[in-house]
């Protein structure tokens, strides 16, 4: 499994309108990509126009190929591109050790 980590920063004002956006995106769109196991958003409490997006996939190739050259990319980013007040900070992460 492959942890994806994107740091989002939207501009400022607009955190009620991105709230419902990137929920809709993540329904709409990311769920049903091939290799999606899960998602979480977190809001930032000290610059509330930051984001931390979190979604697991099967493989780092269903999120850089499947994913990112696909139609369904376009369509994500259609919806929730509008808010990014700078390009999304995107990094992939293999599990080094976890809690029981």
């Amino acid at each position: 499994m492959i942890l994806e980590i994107a740091d989002l920063r939207i501009h400022d004002g607009q955190q009620a309108e991105f709230d419902a956006a990137i929920q809709r995106g993540l329904a709409e769109v990311i769920q049903h990509a091939k290799g999606f196991l899960g998602f979480k958003v977190n809001k930032c409490i000290e610059s509330p126009e930051r984001y931390v997006l979190i979604i697991h996939w099967a493989t780092l190739e269903n999120h850089t190929i499947d994913f990112r050259h696909s139609l369904a990319f376009a369509q994500w980013r259609a919806i929730v591109g509008p808010y990014f007040a700078s390009a999304p900070v995107v990094q992939h992460f293999n599990l080094l050790a976890e809690s029981s």
